[in-house]
């Protein structure tokens, strides 16, 4: 028995067989209509082959890491570097048709499948950046440093592209306040502390990683956060613009997505992680928030006192 503090969904394929029955399948070609706002269960490859063309303005991309890993019996295993490359490429090359001309890509990786995933993206599309963040969890090693950062690539199909640096800046205590004629200078005074919204840079440590108290969190090994989809989307795409996400894994880009006001579409083969992606967007529709974003600002890490009470 779970305690009443844990909030993690897990969920089976067969207490949530209502879940299930609201994911489609795409066998034939389909129209933008039949999958927005869907969980598509099936295979990426076989999927892609039967969606429009033209019609995603952002893909979000969490591929599986060059590792042997076990996803709940969807195992995937370690490649060689070129047939990782290749691998990619093969996505890549299946995907490319769904994309807007102005649409923009960002792709997870950990730094050992990072190189492999940069230098193919080069072939296809403008690299803009690569952003690192630092992850929380992770096991301790004895003979090597403990891996606590993952990478995410941010290219473009073209130079025309979304960028709502606004809409991310981060909210940061100001440790020494400086004041012109008294009044502070770039930052606000507030009766909860003093602080600053700073622009963001590639490197981002204010993100904590899903745990068993948060409503978040399921029982998938690799699930992202949702405030780091959230800073994806907010600045590379609009109110009603379509995310897709190819490996939807638990749900994360389309919860992210509906809470943000955008249309979304997820493709997941695994049927038990389809389940926890439907319960998420169910309870999305009681719960649009997303942990350390509130009020349309991203705050840094234990600073705002109404996110810690939550």
């Amino acid at each position: 028995m779970k305690s009443e503090r844990n909030k993690t969904i897990d969920i089976s394929i067969e207490d949530g067989a209502c879940y299930l029955e609201r994911c489609i399948s795409v066998n034939q070609p389909t129209v933008v209509d039949a999958i927005t706002d869907k969980t598509i269960l099936g295979d990426t490859f076989e999927v892609l082959k039967n969606v429009p063309h033209n019609f995603v303005d952002l893909l979000i991309v969490d591929p599986p890491y060059n590792l042997d890993k076990n996803f709940h019996g969807k195992r995937f295993k370690k490649l060689t570097d070129d047939d990782y490359e290749e691998y990619t490429e093969s996505w890549i090359r299946a995907i490319l048709p769904a994309l807007k001309d102005t649409a923009t890509i960002y792709v997870c990786c950990d730094w050992v499948s990072s190189p492999s995933v940069g230098r193919v993206l080069k072939k296809y599309f403008h690299i803009q950046n690569r952003i690192t963040w630092q992850r929380e969890k992770g096991r301790g090693a004895l003979s090597n440093w403990k891996n606590g950062m993952e990478d995410i690539w941010f290219a473009t199909k073209s130079k025309k592209y979304t960028f709502n640096v606004e809409d991310v800046k981060i909210r940061r205590k100001v440790i020494a306040p400086y004041k012109v004629n008294g009044k502070p200078k770039d930052w606000e005074e507030t009766e909860n502390g003093n602080f600053r919204n700073t622009y963001p840079s590639n490197f981002w440590d204010d993100i904590s990683i899903p745990y068993w108290s948060m409503p978040e969190n399921t029982a998938h090994p690799t699930q992202k956060p949702e405030k780091l989809l959230a800073k994806l989307i907010l600045a590379s795409s609009n109110p009603g613009d379509v995310i897709m996400d190819p490996f939807l894994g638990s749900g994360s880009t389309s919860v992210a997505a509906k809470k943000l006001n955008r249309h979304y579409v997820g493709i997941e083969i695994n049927p038990q992680y389809c389940v926890w992606a439907e319960k998420r967007l169910e309870m999305a529709d009681s719960d649009p928030s997303i942990q350390g974003y509130t009020d349309g600002v991203f705050w840094e890490r234990n600073t705002n006192a109404l996110q810690r009470k939550r």
